[in-house]
């Protein structure tokens, strides 16, 4: 049986991993949002700046289990190169399905297993979201078409959840009330 403290350890490993491809994601999206609006696909550039203030949320509620550990969250922000909004989405949708079929699984069943609840709740509510997004972003690059308008986006502030439906009370994901969701642009 694995020592309390190989647990913690891995669990931590596994918040600082998550810490890092979140805040990632949110570079990255942030920088293809530009490249869409650059290339006329305005809807598509609001999808990604959406998602990108989502990603900072995940982050966020992973760097708070982090602290709850007595650690201090750290990550390397990577250089982001964008391609043309075509391939941007297939990157996205890469990634996002990476962290709703592997990533997040795992550091699921590892913090089951290692009964570490703050880092089973952040990566749950990451993985809910994260599969909304691959789902997005599908929809995205089926319908690309430069010329569209912006689209609003509703993100809950708590679990990061998005959608361009806005007929809604509560956050499909954590139960969020509506007045706690920002207007994403």
């Amino acid at each position: 049986m694995a020592s309390n403290t190989t647990v913690v350890h891995q669990t931590l490993a596994n918040l600082q991993a998550a810490y890092e491809g979140e805040s990632n994601a949110h570079a990255k999206y942030t920088t293809f949002a530009v490249k869409a609006d650059q290339e006329g696909y305005r809807d598509v550039a609001s999808l990604f700046r959406a998602a990108a203030r989502a990603e900072q949320i995940h982050a966020e509620n992973h760097a708070r289990v982090i602290r709850t550990m007595s650690a201090e969250p750290t990550c390397a922000i990577h250089a982001v190169v964008p391609s043309t909004t075509r391939d941007n989405l297939l990157m996205a949708i890469e990634g996002e399905e990476y962290e709703r079929d592997v990533m997040y699984p795992g550091f699921i069943a590892e913090a089951i297993a290692s009964n570490q609840k703050g880092a089973l709740r952040t990566f749950r509510l990451a993985l809910e979201v994260e599969a909304e997004h691959a789902r997005l972003y599908r929809a995205a690059l089926d319908n690309l078409r430069a010329g569209r308008p912006q689209v609003n986006y509703y993100v809950c502030m708590i679990c990061g959840f998005t959608t361009a439906d806005g007929n809604f009370a509560r956050c499909l994901v954590c139960n969020n009330p509506r007045e706690r969701f920002e207007t994403v642009s």
